[in-house]
């Protein structure tokens, strides 16, 4: 943890415009796979078993859907509103298998901004290197709130 240190948040409700876009590209590398399946003791044979995968109509073992809604969770702290931010809802949609290896391309458009509610509302989708859409995600989300001086508030009993 960073205490003392300030870190640069992320766009604040008044600086976001409905319209707005991003893309980015993540390919999933075996390192990001094996973190994934260490951290959550999931053990899937989809997953990481070749034998049990081609037996399947999947043909191959499958990227964990969770990963790849991390991938985009991870672009809204990141990036778009950027840090400070808090995703509040979240529908995701897997349209087809992402398997090993595979190199996307995320887009994400803000699609509605309710300044009164203080909430972002955007649209994702993920494509695979053969341009073919596997995931469409909604979000709503919270965008950084401007920090209130510590100060701000000390006098305030006098």
């Amino acid at each position: 943890m960073l205490i003392g240190k300030k870190r640069k948040l992320g766009r604040k409700i008044n600086e976001i415009q409905a319209g707005e876009k991003l893309e980015m590209q993540e390919t999933i590398e075996d390192k990001d796979l094996l973190l994934y399946l260490g951290l959550t003791n999931d053990n899937n044979p989809l997953f990481i078993q070749h034998d049990y995968a081609t037996l399947t109509p999947f043909k191959k073992p499958m990227v964990p859907q969770i990963m790849l809604m991390g991938m985009v969770t991870s672009a809204v702290s990141k990036y778009l509103p950027g840090p400070g931010s808090s995703i509040i809802e979240s529908q995701f949609t897997f349209i087809k298998p992402v398997y090993h290896y595979s190199k996307l391309t995320f887009l994400f458009e803000i699609t509605e901004v309710d300044r009164d509610n203080h909430v972002a509302h955007m649209e994702v989708t993920a494509k695979n290197e053969e341009g073919m859409e596997v995931l469409q995600s909604r979000l709503k989300v919270c965008p950084p709130y401007a920090p209130k001086s510590i100060t701000s508030n000390t006098m305030e009993n006098f």
